[in-house]
């Protein structure tokens, strides 16, 4: 009786052949679903929404024209919390916070009334005079003494959102609507979503037959508010978009917490865990993101006054030297823990509070009296109220973690020269010899250059 030979077959028989098939039945499925899922991305940490919010119609093109990023979309600067985590702390201090009164004692106060502007016309001596808080009643000024025409129902709509308000505005039809990515399972039950807009933009949404709701103010999580353009405040286009960005605690009084964000901006991560990581843990009342270039004030008005983003380049100069007047200075290590002075404003996330109000307030009337450029004002606004404000401004890779930034949408030639004929139109020569400048103390600083004699004045 022969003996049964039993052998390997041959292809279980070369171990490098064994592990290139591990191998590659474990890439296979990897590379699949890193193709195929919403973020490229191997892992998620939170319950994402099943389904896209909302679909365009191809001629809209809502994704066209994205600015690049240098920053990997699958590694991540900033810490975010588990979902559940965030979702029930914000809730909590939502429900727990008490609504705001304007007979507290512990509440800002605003000054009321019918004036000749929006925010009134008042000296730079005379807005400086309310950067100190007290409380004696003494009401600070903050817009609204000429009348912000919104509709009834929206007016209802805003004051009924008490939780996380996010806000963004497009004037002219200058950006297209953006739907947000990445909302949690609950998000859409506990956050608002608005977004201002004039006759323009309503125009060509209608156009595109796109807004849904059966008043025709509904466009994917956004409720949609029109501001007829007769009505509005400034016959610029930014000074009006200003008042959605900076007066949110005024539209939204019973909100919590807020995020404005440009237009031309899609949020990438849900606003709960936005919030979470940039305010909430770390103790700040406001956070935005650093200026990707510029540190000193002075850098971003020359950068405004050469790339034509303001263009009365004399009311540049005033605007500067009068700040530099009443003691700008200059970022120096001696304004640490603020890295800069120069913010990027396309996205900021508030706590609503006292000093998050008052700085609110305080900056919309520095912009009021000069131009809508924020950035100019900021630090300016920053260092000299009292108390003082706690700002997180993190890194820009983190900015670009948290949204993509678009190009904004392009014009005929004729709406270029149209928006520009409703800024000033001055334009001065920039003069070599600072000598005898309200600012030659702060230019010297900034440039190293100072000495003795011009630091002590």
């Amino acid at each position: 009786m022969g003996w049964v030979t039993v052998t390997k077959p041959l292809l279980f028989q070369s171990k490098l052949l064994c592990l290139s098939l591990l191998y590659l039945l474990t890439t296979v499925p990897l590379s699949i679903y890193v193709s195929f899922s919403q973020r490229g991305c191997l892992f998620s940490s939170q319950p994402l929404l099943p389904r896209p919010l909302y679909s365009y119609p191809s001629s809209y093109g809502e994704h066209k024209h994205a600015l690049p990023a240098s920053r990997s979309s699958c590694t991540s600067p900033v810490f975010f919390s588990d979902y559940p985590i965030a979702f029930q702390e914000i809730h909590n201090l939502c429900r727990n916070g008490s609504l705001m009164s304007e007979n507290s004692s512990h509440v800002l106060r605003y000054l009321h009334g019918k004036g000749e502007t929006f925010a009134g016309n008042f000296s730079a001596r005379r807005r400086r005079s309310f950067f100190e808080h007290r409380d004696d009643g003494k009401p600070l000024p903050c817009g609204f003494l000429r009348e912000f025409f919104v509709r009834d129902s929206d007016r209802v709509a805003m004051e009924r959102c008490s939780g996380v308000v996010v806000v963004s505005a497009i004037f002219g039809d200058h950006d297209k609507v953006r739907q947000p990515k990445g909302l949690g399972s609950k998000t859409l039950e506990t956050v608002c979503f608005f977004l201002f807009i004039d006759d323009s933009t309503l125009k060509a949404l209608h156009a595109h037959n796109i807004l849904a709701g059966v008043d025709g103010n509904v466009l994917g999580v956004w409720r949609i508010i029109r501001l007829f353009s007769g009505d509005l405040p400034y016959s610029n286009p930014a000074m009006n978009g200003v008042i959605p960005k900076h007066l949110l605690h005024r539209l939204f009084p019973n909100a919590k917490f807020s995020i404005w964000l440009d237009a031309k901006l899609q949020l990438t991560v849900d606003p709960l865990l936005l919030l979470h990581s940039l305010l909430i843990s770390k103790d700040a009342d406001m956070a935005v993101s650093k200026h990707p270039f510029n540190i000193h004030t002075m850098e971003e008005a020359m950068s405004t006054a050469r790339w034509r983003k303001w263009t009365d380049i004399e009311s540049l100069r005033l605007q500067m030297e009068t700040y530099c007047e009443y003691g700008l200075q200059p970022w120096s290590p001696n304004k640490l823990p603020y890295t800069t002075d120069v913010p990027d404003t396309a996205l900021i996330a508030r706590r609503h509070g006292l000093a998050s109000n008052r700085f609110s307030c305080l900056l919309f009337n520095e912009l009021a009296a000069f131009n809508p450029r924020d950035q100019l004002a900021f630090a300016y606004v920053r260092d000299t109220m009292s108390p003082r404000i706690k700002i997180n401004m993190f890194e820009v890779d983190v900015f670009e973690k948290v949204a993509v930034e678009y190009r904004h949408n392009l014009k005929r030639e004729e709406d270029v020269a149209s928006v520009a004929a409703a800024q000033p139109t001055k334009r001065a020569a920039v003069a070599v010899d600072i000598k005898g400048s309200k600012c030659e103390h702060y230019l010297l600083n900034m440039w190293g250059e100072a000495t003795d004699d011009t630091n002590g004045g």
